[in-house]
């Protein structure tokens, strides 16, 4: 067989196995530790929907910024409509850490 027929036949191989497949396995390891963490509770709506009307500050760590002193309107789904100086935001529950009661 001359070079042509190795190199079409074994590169794709190669790729597959040394390039995409390791990439992968990091992918899975890393959700598989995500699951396994314990402790950890997801935010419920109920918690945050006694906050209605009430002023909060809002952290929600390095993924963004901190909301200080704003007031809960609304809560949505998974979505909080605060309200500061008149200006609204709506703030993902998912990515939120903590909240402290003013």
């Amino acid at each position: 067989m001359d070079a042509g027929v190795w190199i079409a036949i074994y590169l794709p191989l190669f790729v597959i196995f040394f390039v995409v497949y390791p990439n992968n396995v990091k992918k899975i390891k890393l959700i598989r530790q995500l699951k396994k963490r314990k402790g950890v509770k997801v935010m419920s709506n109920e918690l945050i929907g006694d906050l209605v009307g009430k002023e909060v500050l809002i952290s929600t760590g390095s993924l963004g910024s901190s909301y200080n002193k704003v007031t809960v309107v609304e809560v949505v789904d998974n979505w909080i409509k605060v309200e500061k100086k008149g200006k609204s935001d709506l703030i993902n529950i998912d990515f939120v850490q903590g909240i402290k009661i003013l």
